[in-house]
């Protein structure tokens, strides 16, 4: 029923004057770094939904860079893309991006990071609620103690929201004098060697006296973990989020407590499928699951939100169930640990 919905649609915008068939349209994805375990997988979904409709996929990579993403996505217009999937590096710095975009009659998609731009669509998962089940994974197991908050990039709005969602739940903790957050910092550019050294540096400077890291995404987990294992101290409550294959491997170790995990396949899918349609025609409001949002700072867009999962011991089996990783590599090095690795 999707698909011939799609196909109507497409028919629809070609009697306007629009593109007469889908494979007559070519997806430009700009990825800010690309380098990061699971943009490969979001990739092959966006791929999967292109290919399934006959369009075309085009790409680049920032490599972390504000500067080189504007040219990246000049480029991709220059290329004479019919849609644009955006993952912000820098969500102020590309804003002339999406200009350019408009200038060109170009729909932009907001990919998964916030672009504080009414002419981007915004698809993403609820971060606020990915904070909100990191914060519960970890008070859950550690309800008393010493706190430290691995934030993400201070770039990327997704951090803050996160960030806002794990205050949520932990500020009854605080304010009953339970829990004290001791060290927080921001991981620029969300590198696992930067988280590291923050909590290298956290921990140096509390004596090793802490008893849980938020961290927000795995990337950020893992540089934790990297520090935590140094001191000996493998083990205390972990956070993390995206389902990457090495975190969901330390969740199975036991030296993280939770992914947060926001299946790529089902946001690359829904990507590719919504660029289709607005190359087509279809207007941001008319998109299914679409509603109205406004950031934290003023700015109302069209977003779609997608439902995230939190992975634990308890519950891993969900993602070799799902075929997100199978059974050798969520198991690797562990011993009598939890279904499905006994």
């Amino acid at each position: 029923m999707q698909g011939r919905t799609l196909i109507a649609g497409l028919l629809a915008a070609a009697c306007l004057g629009g593109p007469l068939l889908a494979q007559d349209l070519t997806v430009g994805v700009s990825w800010s770094n690309f380098q990061e375990e699971r943009w490969k997988t979001d990739e092959a979904a966006i791929k999967s939904a292109l290919d399934a409709a006959g369009a075309k996929y085009v790409s680049t990579d920032a490599q972390s860079s504000s500067a080189k993403q504007l040219s990246d996505v000049e480029s991709l217009i220059a290329q004479g893309v019919d849609a644009l999937l955006i993952l912000a590096q820098d969500t102020s710095a590309i804003i002339p991006a999406v200009q350019s975009a408009a200038d060109e009659g170009i729909p932009v998609i907001a990919y998964d990071r916030l672009i504080e731009d009414g002419r981007a669509f915004y698809l993403t998962f609820d971060n606020v609620e990915v904070g909100r089940m990191q914060a519960r994974a970890v008070l859950d197991k550690a309800p008393e103690g010493n706190y430290v908050m691995i934030k993400g990039s201070p770039t990327d709005p997704n951090a803050d929201f996160l960030r806002g969602g794990q205050q949520q739940v932990l500020q009854p903790a605080i304010d009953a004098g339970k829990i004290k957050i001791v060290g927080e910092a921001y991981t620029d550019g969300w590198l696992p060697a930067n988280a590291q050294r923050n909590m290298e540096q956290i921990l140096t400077a509390n004596d090793n006296e802490v008893d849980a890291v938020v961290a927000s995404n795995d990337g950020t987990a893992g540089g934790a973990v990297a520090a935590l294992m140094a001191q000996g101290m493998g083990g205390i409550p972990v956070s993390g989020q995206d389902g990457d294959h090495a975190a969901l491997n330390r969740v199975a170790k036991g030296t993280q407590t939770v992914s947060v995990w926001k299946d790529a396949r089902e946001l690359g899918k829904a990507a590719g499928q919504i660029a289709i349609e607005l190359a087509g025609g279809t207007k941001m409001n008319d998109i299914d699951g679409a509603q109205q949002w406004t950031s934290p700072s003023g700015t109302t867009l069209w977003a779609k939100f997608l439902e995230p999962i939190p992975v634990t011991r308890d519950n891993l089996t969900a993602v070799t169930d799902a075929g997100w990783i199978d059974v050798d590599a969520l198991c690797q090095g562990v011993e009598n640990g939890p279904a499905p690795c006994n």
